[in-house]
C-alpha cells in the first residue's frame, strides 16, 4: 500500500509518500513540496487574504496531481497554525476542496504536539527514557514531555516562527528594539509552562523536531539532508546565541544566502533563533539533538498502527503434550531452586 500525508502549512504544501511494508520504517519513497507562503498574506483582522486562499488552494491542488501521478492509495490531508487559526479558517478549507477536489482536516496545537512526540519516541525508541521535544513551527510551538507512548504533559505555545516575525520583527533587517521586545515576549509566555516542566523532573534527552531547528543546525555545522535521515544531527545553544545578531544584521535576501537557510524562510529565521535560544536557555538545556521524525511521520506511524489493532494476530488455542512437564514460573526477585 502507498500512502501519503499532505502537509499544508505556512511556507509550502508538503506531500510525504511512503510504501507500507511489514516491519519497515516509514521512509519517504517520494517528496513534493508546493510554496504557499502563508505567512505574507494574514491580514491584521487575522483572515487569510484572497491572494493567500488562490495561492494555497492552487499549491494543494499540483500537490494532489502529484500523489495521484504517483499511485498514493489512501492521502491524509491536514491544515497547520497558519489556517487553522485563521478567522476564515471554514472558508480557506471551502475553497481548497471546490478547487483540489479533497477537504483537509486540521489538529489541534495539542494533537500536533502528540503526535510529533509519538514520531520522535518511535524514532530513538524506549531506550531513551523521558523525552523532551521542543517543535518550532510556522504559527506555534510545542513543548511535550514524557516517558510513555502517550506524554506527561503536551501543550502548544503561540510562538511560531512566521507569526512572532509578523507581530515583532516588522523592519527588514529588524531593529534591536524589535529583537529585544521579541525576547521578552517569549520569556513571558514561556513563563506559562516552565514551572510545570521543571515540576516534571528533567529528562534523560532532548530533542527537536521541525525545520527551523533543521536550519538551525545546519547553518551552525550540522550536516546536509543528502547525508541521509540517519546521520546525527545537534543543535548546540552557544552557537544559536552567538548567529543571532549576526542574522539580525543583514536583510532576509542575504540571510538566503546562508547555509542551509532557504528563501522561503530566510525572513523568519531570526524569529526562529531567537525563539529556540531563549527557550533552550530557560531550560536549562545546552544542546538538542534533531529528530528527523515529526509530525508528518507521527500521523503515518498512527494510521499504521490503527491499521494493525484492526487485525489482530491469529492466536490459537494452547494445548499441552500429556508427557510434557511444566517448570513453575518465580515471582519477581526470587532465586529459582536448583533442581
Amino acid at each position: 500500500m502507498r500512502l501519503a500525508v499532505l502537509d499544508i502549512g505556512s511556507n509550502s504544501a508538503q506531500l510525504q509518500v511512503v510504501d507500507v511494508s511489514a516491519g519497515a520504517p516509514p521512509l519517504p519513497a517520494h517528496a513534493v513540496k508546493e510554496p504557499t507562503l502563508l505567512a505574507e498574506e494574514l491580514l491584521p483582522d487575522g483572515t487569510l487574504s484572497e491572494t493567500g486562499i488562490e495561492r494555497v488552494t492552487a499549491a494543494v491542488g499540483r500537490a494532489v496531481d502529484a500523489a495521484v501521478r504517483l499511485g498514493v492509495d489512501q492521502l491524509y490531508p491536514f491544515v497547520t497554525a497558519a489556517v487553522r487559526d485563521a478567522v476564515n479558517r471554514d472558508a480557506v478549507i471551502d475553497r481548497i476542496q471546490a478547487g483540489a477536489g479533497i477537504r483537509p482536516q486540521f489538529l489541534s496545537g495539542e494533537e500536533e504536539a502528540r503526535l510529533t512526540y509519538f514520531a520522535a519516541r518511535r524514532w530513538y525508541g524506549w531506550s531513551a527514557g523521558r523525552l523532551l521535544l521542543i517543535d518550532i513551527g510556522g504559527g506555534s510551538m510545542e513543548l511535550v514531555l514524557g516517558r510513555n507512548v502517550e506524554p506527561e504533559l503536551a501543550v502548544s505555545l503561540p510562538l511560531g516562527a512566521g507569526r512572532l516575525t509578523r507581530e515583532f520583527l516588522t523592519a527588514d533587517p529588524p531593529t534591536r528594539k524589535q529583537v529585544k521586545a521579541l525576547r521578552g515576549h517569549v520569556r513571558d509566555t514561556l513563563s506559562e509552562v516552565l514551572d510545570r516542566l521543571r515540576w516534571e523532573g528533567p529528562p534523560r534527552r532532548v530533542v527537536a523536531t521541525s525545520k527551523t531547528f533543521k536550519q538551525l543546525a545546519r547553518l551552525t555545522g550540522a550536516p546536509p539532508q543528502r547525508k541521509g535521515p540517519f546521520v546525527t544531527r545537534e543543535l548546540v545553544v552557544a552557537d544559536v546565541r552567538e548567529w543571532i545578531p549576526r542574522l539580525a544584521r543583514v536583510r532576509a535576501a542575504e540571510r538566503a544566502a546562508l547555509r542551509g537557510i532557504s528563501k522561503p524562510r530566510a525572513r523568519q529565521v531570526v524569529a526562529g533563533a531567537v525563539a529556540a535560544e531563549v527557550t533552550l536557555t530557560a531550560l536549562d538545556v545546552s544542546s538538542v539533538e534533531v529528530c528527523p521524525w515529526a509530525l508528518r511521520e507521527g500521523i503515518l506511524l498512527r494510521h499504521l498502527e490503527q491499521l494493525a489493532e484492526s487485525t489482530p494476530l491469529p492466536l490459537q488455542p494452547l494445548t499441552r503434550h500429556p508427557d510434557a512437564t511444566v517448570r513453575p514460573l518465580h515471582p519477581v526477585g526470587e532465586q529459582p531452586v536448583p533442581s
